[in-house]
């Protein structure tokens, strides 16, 4: 439907919409149904509002602060999909990833069209982090950009800020296979927001960490357990299903201290669909 088209009983005035957008917030946390009708029954009802937004061309902070919410119930559920039991969630999170892009498209548009003189949005520099970790993993642009062309068009003080200050880095070590300084940088640094888009690529690190591990290692020489686990941030009893989902084998030392012998020949990735292992010791991801 056109916006000539659209007749005035046809869309929602902004309060209306307003009113809409937090009631349906108001239910993104209820453990009533599964996650995954939840996140069906505001997919849509989310799409929606911002169609009546676009139709109606509506800007200002209002229409921002919507966007910025709906960017939010995006990127959440890419954490909570993947924790989903369900066994048929790959096209919703397709899906949630497509309107990801699409919502940070508009609201990107929504902030270049307010901004006034060179400032900024207070969350802006924010979400403009976000789009930089959606190139995480991926050659492709999320927003048909590059992210050189995007950077060029970035004001000064977006571009200095805290949050695309760390996702450039996460950016680049990844791209180096640095996973020291991605994993301690993931833990110390990121935002739950951030680490809800970061979190599929946290174990891919870590299968380099241990690939690394096993093929540069002395043979005589196998590597603590308690070294490894501290490495890559999680608990000794998850890193042995870890390894085991690797291939690869562990062994007992006269004291009891658990050993990873190098140079293992049955080292592989683990298959898609592999357990998800969490930081260690980092509470405030789990939600």
């Amino acid at each position: 439907m056109s916006t000539k088209q659209a007749q005035a009983s046809d869309v929602r005035p902004l309060p209306v919409l307003e009113d809409t957008l937090n009631y349906l917030l108001e239910l993104f946390d209820s453990k009533d149904y599964p996650f995954e009708v939840i996140h069906d029954f505001l997919f849509d009802r989310t799409r929606s509002i911002r169609q009546d937004l676009s139709m109606q061309n509506i800007g200002g902070e209002k229409a921002i602060h919507m966007y910025q919410e709906m960017v939010k119930f995006h990127i959440i559920s890419l954490h909570k999909l993947r924790g989903c039991s369900s066994q048929n969630t790959s096209p919703m999170h397709h899906l949630n990833m497509e309107q990801l892009a699409k919502t940070l498209t508009s609201l990107f548009n929504l902030y270049g069209a307010n901004h006034h003189s060179n400032s900024t949005y207070e969350n802006e520099a924010e979400f403009c982090s976000f789009y930089v970790l959606l190139h995480l993993g991926s050659h492709s642009q999320p927003l048909g950009e590059s992210l050189s062309w995007w950077f060029s068009h970035m004001p000064s003080s977006i571009i200095k800020s805290k949050e695309m200050h760390f996702s450039r880095k996460i950016l680049r070590y990844f791209r180096m296979g640095n996973y020291k300084r991605f994993l301690s940088t993931v833990a110390a640094e990121a935002s739950y927001l951030q680490y809800c888009i970061i979190e599929p690529y946290v174990d891919e690190v870590r299968v380099l960490a241990v690939s690394c591990i096993n093929s540069g290692g002395y043979k005589l020489h196998p590597y603590p357990l308690s070294h490894l686990s501290k490495l890559l941030i999680m608990k000794e009893s998850d890193l042995e299903s870890f390894l085991k989902s690797c291939g690869l084998q562990i062994c007992t030392d006269e004291e009891g201290h658990n050993l990873l012998p190098t140079k293992q020949t049955t080292f592989c990735h683990p298959k898609d669909g592999s357990q998800n292992y969490r930081f260690w010791g980092m509470e405030q991801f789990e939600r």
